[in-house]
């Protein structure tokens, strides 16, 4: 009898047992790659970037990690374990026999599908309001991994979920997929720069190649979307070697949680305008330009492929209007207002 209730008891918890070793392991992995990667970044990070952004950077996304945690917990661990425990025993792959070639191919696939919907959330504006806050930092370090808005959490564990029921994914290959692209999405977002980059970024995203992902200029961060390989990126007419000017999004300065969050869900939301110092600040006219152009964008909804066609008629603009001045007819005055 006591032997019956042990088995009985053993077959209940193993599952759920298993799962919590799993995710401490993988917790425990987060937190020695995230501290080493920012050991590095605190001795000497590759860019560098005033101490008061940086540290307005980091504590940022950490709240935001914090204000995700819960949410990320669910939807992209434990749901995605249960959706494989139902539907992982059928799919596409369920007929491959061969243990090491089925994982193989499952994280190649996983790879691939995470590939296609970083391109969807820089195609259509519907996914890029929710995505523009992972690129709204102006300092990308590893902390800038976790910079996600709730929502975009959400439909990418969706998004995971349709993958693991359409190719039958194991649960166990689940949280290790799962471990692996979190470790490698940290990676590249850090601010470091090694000896042998060029040659491993033939393969994998490194740092280098996800800086120009992040750049302010459109026709440079729609480039380089993979999270661990390169070669998609390659195949598809989608890879960029290139040093980004500025990292961030136009227009944009540094903001808080719940200043993402807003901004986030709005596609017409702007924070409030910082003042401009000439010693730390781009020239006066340029930060005039650059404001123009966003609004340009901003009235036709952000749509994509605009964005070099915006700065020069922002710019002819702005320029005329400095150069040229106005005429004030008698008995009338204006006020310069400073945005």
């Amino acid at each position: 009898m006591l032997t019956f209730a042990h088995t009985t008891l053993a077959s209940i918890v193993h599952p759920a047992w298993q799962w919590f070793q799993s995710a401490d392991l993988r917790s425990a992995a987060i937190l020695c790659v995230f501290a080493l990667l920012f050991a590095l970044e605190a001795l000497g990070g590759y860019r560098s970037n005033p101490p008061k952004e940086t540290r307005k950077s980091y504590l940022t996304n950490l709240g935001t990690l914090l204000m995700n945690d819960t949410l990320m917990s669910l939807m992209s661990v434990s749901a995605l374990f249960l959706v494989a425990e139902n539907f992982g025993h059928r799919g596409l792959l369920h007929g491959v026999s061969h243990p090491v070639l089925k994982e193989v191919l499952t994280f190649l696939s996983f790879d691939l599908a995470l590939y296609l919907w970083h391109r969807l959330n820089h195609t259509y504006d519907c996914l890029w309001m929710f995505h523009k806050v992972h690129h709204s930092d102006t300092t990308m370090n590893v902390s800038t991994a976790f910079r996600l808005h709730f929502v975009e959490v959400v439909l990418t564990a969706m998004v995971k979920s349709i993958f693991i029921m359409a190719m039958g994914v194991q649960s166990a290959v689940v949280l290790a997929n799962e471990a692996v692209i979190t470790l490698m999405v940290m990676f590249h977002h850090a601010n470091i720069r090694f000896t042998g980059e060029n040659w491993l970024g033939k393969l994998v995203i490194v740092p280098y190649l996800h800086r120009t992902h992040h750049s302010t200029l459109r026709q440079d961060h729609d480039n380089n979307y993979g999270a661990v390989f390169s070669f998609w990126d390659r195949l598809f007419g989608s890879f960029a070697e290139k040093e980004p000017a500025k990292i961030g999004v136009e227009a944009i300065p540094g903001l808080g949680v719940l200043e993402l969050v807003r901004y986030g869900l709005s596609a017409s939301w702007l924070p409030k305008p910082v003042a401009v110092n000439p010693q730390l600040s781009p020239p006066l006219e340029e930060h005039m330009i650059a404001e123009a152009a966003y609004y340009r964008a901003m009235a036709r909804g952000f749509a994509p492929g605009y964005d070099y066609s915006d700065w020069l008629e922002a710019e002819k603009e702005i320029s005329s209007r400095l150069k040229k001045p106005q005429k004030v007819e008698p008995g009338h005055s204006f006020k310069l207002c400073c945005r």
